[in-house]
C-alpha cells in the first residue's frame, strides 16, 4: 500500500471515531442569517458580472443588453449591501471598514471594492435615466467593468478565510465556482431582459458560466474528501442538486433558444434559480461542516499523519 493509501485509510478510520470532548462541536457556527449573507453572495456576483455585460454591449452597439446590465448591476449591488448592512447590525459597521486600507484582510479589500464599485454603477445610468451625461456614463460603465470581477470573486475570498472547513479547504476552486455562478446568472439576467437580437453574448455566457460553475464544484468536492459530505448532504445536498439540474436545463436552453424570446427567458430564470441554489448551498455546507467535529479533527490529523509518512 503506498504512502497515501495508508494516510487515507487512517482518516477513513477517524472518521468512526469520537473526535472531540462529548462529540461536541470545536468551532462556532457562523451566526450569520442565511437569508441576508446567502443573498448578499449571490447579489454581488449578479451585479459584479453584469457590469462585464454592460460594458461589452455599450462597447459592440448593443444598447439593449448594455442598458440590462446597468439595471441588473445596479439592483444587485444595491441589494446586496442592504442585506449586508442588515446583517451587520449598524450602517457604521460598513464605514468603519473603510478608516483604513488592509491588503491582508478580504472583508476589509471587499469594502474598499464596493465602496469604488457602486457609484460607478450608479453614475453609469445618468445617460439612460436622465439623457445626459453621456461620456461620464460611458466612462463610469467600463470602469465598473474593470472591478466587476473582483467583486464577482472577492465572496469565495472572504469565506475560504475563516475555519469553517468546508469554505476553508475549498480555497482553490470557490473562486472559480463563484466566477462560473456569477456569470450564468447575470447571462441569465441579460437574455431575460435584453432584447433577442442582442442576447446571443449572453446565450454563449451562459454556457460557459455553466461549464465553470459545475466543474470547479465538482472538482471541490473531489479534492476535500469526506468534506464533501457537507455540500451532498441534508439541505445543502438538497439545494446543489436542484442548482445543477437547473444550471443544465438553463444552459441547454440558451443553445436552443435563438431568437425565440420565450425560450430565452424560461432559460434565463432558471440559470438565475440555479445561482441562487448553489450559494446557498455554499453557505448550508459551511454551517454544517462547522457543527460537526469530524470535519475540522479528521482533516488535521490526516495532515499530520501525511508529514510522519513523509519523514519516515
Amino acid at each position: 500500500m503506498t504512502t497515501r493509501g495508508r494516510v487515507d485509510g487512517q482518516a477513513t478510520r477517524m472518521a468512526d471515531e469520537i473526535v472531540s470532548y462529548y462529540n461536541r462541536p470545536i468551532l462556532k457556527a457562523p451566526t450569520w442569517r442565511e437569508a441576508n449573507i446567502g443573498g448578499y453572495l449571490y447579489l454581488g456576483g449578479l451585479a459584479g458580472a453584469s457590469s462585464v455585460f454592460a460594458a461589452g454591449g455599450q462597447l459592440t452597439g448593443r444598447p439593449g443588453l448594455a442598458r440590462a446590465g446597468k439595471v441588473a448591476a445596479l439592483a444587485g449591488i444595491t441589494l446586496s449591501m442592504v442585506l449586508l448592512v442588515e446583517d451587520l447590525g449598524r450602517p457604521a459597521r460598513f464605514l468603519h471598514m473603510l478608516r483604513t486600507f488592509k491588503p491582508t484582510s478580504p472583508m476589509n479589500v471587499g469594502s474598499w471594492l464596493l465602496a469604488a464599485y457602486a457609484p460607478l454603477v450608479g453614475i453609469s445610468m445618468l445617460p439612460d435615466v436622465t439623457g445626459r451625461f453621456p461620456l461620464a456614463g460611458r466612462a463610469a460603465c467600463y470602469g465598473a467593468a474593470v472591478i466587476g470581477p473582483a467583486i464577482t470573486t472577492y465572496t469565495a475570498v472572504l469565506v475560504s478565510d475563516t475555519a469553517v472547513p468546508a469554505w476553508h479547504e475549498g480555497y482553490r476552486e470557490m473562486p472559480f465556482l463563484f466566477a462560473g455562478s456569477a456569470t450564468a446568472t447575470a447571462a441569465g439576467a441579460a437574455m431575460i431582459a435584453a432584447p433577442s437580437s442582442e442576447n446571443a453574448p449572453a446565450r454563449r455566457a451562459a454556457v460557459f458560466g455553466t461549464a465553470l460553475e459545475l466543474a470547479a464544484g465538482r472538482l471541490m468536492r473531489r479534492r476535500l474528501g469526506m468534506i464533501a459530505e457537507s455540500y451532498e448532504r441534508g439541505r445543502a445536498g438538497t439545494l446543489l442538486r436542484a442548482g445543477e439540474a437547473l444550471a443544465v436545463a438553463g444552459a441547454t436552453g440558451a443553445v436552443l433558444a435563438g431568437r425565440r424570446r420565450s425560450v430565452a427567458v424560461l432559460s434565463g430564470m432558471a440559470l438565475m434559480a440555479a445561482s441562487a441554489c448553489v450559494r446557498l448551498s455554499v453557505f448550508s455546507a459551511g454551517v454544517a461542516s462547522a457543527k460537526d467535529p469530524r470535519y475540522t479533527v479528521v482533516p488535521q490529523r490526516a495532515r499530520a499523519a501525511a508529514v510522519t509518512a513523509g519523514r519516515s
